[in-house]
């Protein structure tokens, strides 16, 4: 059963006539008459029958127009459910974000969200960045803020890119190596050769965590094959902390560096582009997926806050 054959028959039971019925669907008789023709031969039964008065439902008839009612205000209910969730009076949201961009972005996100979107329900996964691209292939959530390189092994995720954050060396204030940095235009601190720290041990974030991912394909590209690793651990706090102990160096993205407390603050050092050291912020989305305008209107908000537009405008070229 379709909604137009539903409506055919409920609106002859009404109308009492095909004539009639024909006019007010503003469609020709003779289409109506063979549409309902087709009805009765899938069902096996007539559901009309003539009399002086008109045409009267039979007892399937009856039945299949009071089915025909209630899924025609069903169906009526549902077009107004998806009206409201795309003027954004209703709906749900589920994100994913990284921890520390959660604690970065959402402060200033979601109050800007709910200036619009007030009464959509938002449900927030905070996960590791591989954790995220699992719930995005598996449906569990429609997209995630986080932190992806360029080159990803994701064939089925979309990544729109909008900022760029170099990686830079932790290591502890005093370290012999500091002196070997070299000050170099358009970098904030010096920068250290990474083949230096080939004998050096490191501080290393779990394999599943994207900075240690970066880290690896990084000191690769440097010759450094086996680092040594003296400490594994998850917190990019904590390896910073012991870092600047002099416990081992560190590699940490700019942006995380900052949140380092004074006393316990490693010594920084740059490395040179040739080396690919950076991630950048991106909304990862299933390819060829379906985002719903409140999906859309998040998405937006966080571009136009944290997107760097000359980098947009660049890429769009």
């Amino acid at each position: 059963m379709t909604t137009k054959e539903l409506l055919y028959v409920k609106t002859i039971a009404e109308e009492k006539s095909i004539s009639r019925a024909a006019r007010k669907l503003f469609i020709a008789q003779p289409s109506l008459s063979q549409s309902v023709q087709r009805i009765e031969e899938s069902l096996g039964t007539p559901l009309f029958t003539r009399t002086n008065s008109g045409l009267v439902p039979t007892y399937a008839g009856e039945r299949y127009c009071h089915l025909a009612t209630q899924i025609l205000k069903m169906y009526e209910d549902f077009q107004l459910e998806i009206s409201d969730i795309n003027n954004l009076r209703t709906g749900r949201v589920h994100v994913g974000i990284t921890n520390h961009l959660g604690t970065l972005m959402l402060a200033r996100v979601l109050p800007e969200y709910r200036k619009i979107g007030s009464f959509i329900e938002l449900y927030v996964h905070e996960e590791s960045s591989t954790r995220l691209e699992q719930m995005i292939l598996s449906g569990e959530i429609g997209f995630a803020v986080m932190h992806a390189p360029r080159k990803t092994s994701q064939p089925l995720i979309r990544y729109d890119f909008m900022g760029r954050d170099p990686f830079v060396i932790a290591i502890a204030p005093g370290h012999r190596l500091i002196r070997e940095a070299v000050e170099k235009p358009g970098y904030p601190y010096p920068v250290l050769d990474l083949k230096l720290l080939k004998q050096e041990p490191f501080i290393m974030l779990r394999r599943e965590q994207r900075i240690r991912q970066i880290t690896d394909a990084v000191l690769e590209k440097a010759g450094i094959h086996q680092p040594t690793i003296a400490l594994t651990l998850k917190s990019f706090e904590t390896a910073q902390l012991l870092a600047a102990q002099g416990l081992g160096v560190t590699l940490v993205p700019l942006q995380y560096s900052t949140i380092a407390s004074p006393q316990y603050r490693p010594a920084l050092l740059c490395i040179d582009q040739q080396y690919g050291a950076y991630w950048d912020l991106c909304i990862a989305s299933l390819q060829n997926g379906f985002l719903s305008k409140a999906d859309q209107l998040f998405i937006r908000i966080v571009q136009q806050q944290y997107g760097d537009p000359r980098r947009q405008a660049n890429e769009s070229l």
